[in-house]
């Protein structure tokens, strides 16, 4: 492509309200741009980019005997209704009516969809198993879209689904498209982990796991083994219970009252009596499907929201508000503590607290807390379990080795969802026997779009991208210095006919434009390669650059002969 003719639209400046290098990036060399909060246009570059990533997730997924397929974004809201997920998606999940008003949904995802559809038109054991996929544009309300493409509400999205006739047969397309997935991200030059994951709104039966790019402005934790394979996110993470939790000398005393005016954190309780938060007792108040819950943690602890959902067995859970905890309590917020809670609830504690001789807790009563409070003595340990986050340094579930903790970016979802969908939906096929049997499902997603935001995460440098050459929009960026240069101008045409021949895509520079500009778009937009043809044509040289690597001054045929190499090793092949 001329670059003299293309819609690439770079900025000096870095936009303002763009908090990831990604979304920086991304936006300064023209990729993208913003129409509304989380809803972007891909411009050229942008739109190229993403179709290598397409390219290379649509190659791994036939591999593995995907059939590509197109459903409707606009989805019957009775569809979601008749699965149980049109009150637990939540305000994530765009309505709206036709003029007959009826309702309809935009699709965050398709698993009703798919399932109607397999419903529809599979109904004997002979035509499975079955994996169907699609590329698509997913709809989700975030509420607080950041970052670009890393966090949008509307998004390109490739998502999967397995139709098998028992366990043993969605284990090995599970593990088949695990497998696919390790080498799509292979492909795109991304460092990731795949790691034990929570369902969420999703659901299933079976394992499910979440591959993660690790990156500083990730806003998932990873929690892993120094000394195992053991990888999960924070939701997920498992540990082993510390052994030996005493926190100094066995109370005997009952419990003490004090004053504490205004001290509502931890942070101000610590400072305030010179107890460390390890000391502590942190009672935070929940509504558990509308109805309040208390779970105690330990001061310096965070308590995990997804176990404490899922051992009470609630659909939705969120913190309860001020005058919840005031009924409650009897106190202002800041205030609550496990013993005297004005009102009878479900108190969970967590097990390290449980450990705990004694605490340093709320007193239920505004501007007081309580000191030598006793577990067992002084508030129930009927419900006991682990409610907390891991934290650096907990020890393995698997070898007991020690945990660290890093920030990760979401980018593909793997579950065994078994008959979730299937039973709700009434989708059944006959069994060799002649017995209707429910399909059993998997269900497989990878954020395409968020893949161009996660790659610029993880390559760049303080001039701009650098694009891994399966997913770069162009492998090479050619540049001619002075097109009133009768030479260069001869060489420069030559070489973009020649690099067009050998496979490579190129972006020839031919703007009429200073030199100093070129380059700096040349670095910020980061291409593979960059030849520039100027007044080193004249010794018969150009110059050859890797966007990582050194200047090398070389005959142009020796430049073509490096990008024929290159294209015969099958990493520039063309993809339009």
């Amino acid at each position: 492509m001329r670059q003299r003719h293309s819609f690439i639209p770079t900025l000096r400046e870095i936009p303002a309200d763009a908090e990831a290098i990604s979304h920086q990036l991304m936006v300064k060399a023209g990729f993208i741009r913003q129409l509304a909060a989380g809803v972007y246009s891909l411009l050229p570059l942008g739109r190229r980019a993403l179709r290598k990533v397409e390219t290379i997730v649509r190659e791994e997924m036939e591999r593995v005997q995907g059939q590509e397929l197109l459903l409707p974004a606009l989805q019957p809201a009775d569809l979601w209704q008749e699965s149980g997920r049109y009150e637990v998606y939540g305000p994530e999940l765009v309505r709206l009516h036709d003029r007959a008003g009826r309702e309809f949904v935009l699709g965050p995802t398709h698993e009703e969809v798919i399932t109607a559809l397999v419903k529809q038109e599979i109904n004997s054991y002979k035509r499975l198993p079955l994996l169907l996929y699609q590329i698509q544009t997913k709809f989700r309300d975030e509420r607080r879209p950041r970052f670009g493409l890393l966090r949008c509400r509307e998004f390109v999205m490739k998502d999967a689904y397995s139709f098998d006739t028992d366990w043993e047969g969605l284990a090995r397309n599970y593990e088949a498209v695990y497998q696919a997935y390790h080498r799509i991200f292979e492909r795109c030059g991304l460092n990731f982990r795949a790691v034990e994951a929570d369902a969420g709104s999703i659901g299933g039966e079976g394992g499910t796991h979440e591959f993660m790019a690790l990156a500083e402005s990730g806003e998932d934790v990873i929690v892993s083994c120094r000394s195992c394979s053991y990888a999960a996110n924070l939701e997920k993470a498992e540990f082993q219970k510390r052994d030996g939790q005493d926190n100094g000398e066995t109370s005997t005393g009952s419990p003490e009252k004090f004053h504490t005016p205004g001290i509502k954190t931890i942070e101000q309780l610590a400072a305030f009596t010179g107890t460390e938060p390890s000391g502590m007792i942190k009672t935070l108040l929940y509504l558990a499907d509308g109805r309040p819950a208390a779970v105690v943690v330990k001061g310096n602890h965070e308590a995990n929201e997804t176990k404490i959902k899922q051992w009470l067995g609630a659909e939705t859970l969120e913190l309860a508000d001020p005058a919840v905890v005031q009924a409650v309590t009897g106190s202002m917020p800041g205030y609550a503590g496990p013993a005297g809670l004005a009102s009878p609830v479900l108190l969970l504690v967590d097990r390290d607290v449980a450990e705990m001789d004694h605490a340093v807790a709320g007193a239920n009563e505004t501007d007081y807390h309580l000191r030598q409070l006793r577990p067992g003595r002084d508030f129930s340990l009927e419900h006991v379990g682990d409610f907390r986050n891991a934290q650096e340094g907990d020890h393995c579930p698997h070898c007991s080795g020690e945990l660290i903790l890093e920030r990760g970016i979401e980018l593909g979802h793997v579950f065994k969802l078994g008959t979730k969908y299937s039973e709700a939906c009434g989708a059944r096929f006959l069994d060799a026997n002649g017995k209707e049997q429910f399909f059993i499902m998997g269900c497989y997603g990878i954020g395409v779009s968020r893949l161009l935001a996660a790659i610029v995460e993880q390559h760049h440098d303080q001039n701009g991208m650098i694009w891994p050459v399966e997913t770069a929009p162009f492998h090479v960026h050619l540049i001619i210095v002075s097109l009133q240069d009768e030479g260069q101008l001869t060489v420069a045409e030559r070489m973009y006919r020649l690099l067009k021949e050998a496979g490579a895509d190129v972006l020839y520079d031919d703007r009429d434009e200073r030199m100093g500009v070129k380059l700096k778009d040349a670095d910020l937009i980061g291409l593979p390669v960059r030849i520039v043809v100027g007044k080193g044509i004249a010794q018969g040289i150009v110059e050859y650059k890797e966007r990582q690597g050194e200047v090398l001054l070389l005959e142009p045929d020796e430049a073509i002969r490096r990008i024929h190499e290159l294209a015969a090793a099958g990493s520039l092949n063309e993809t339009e």
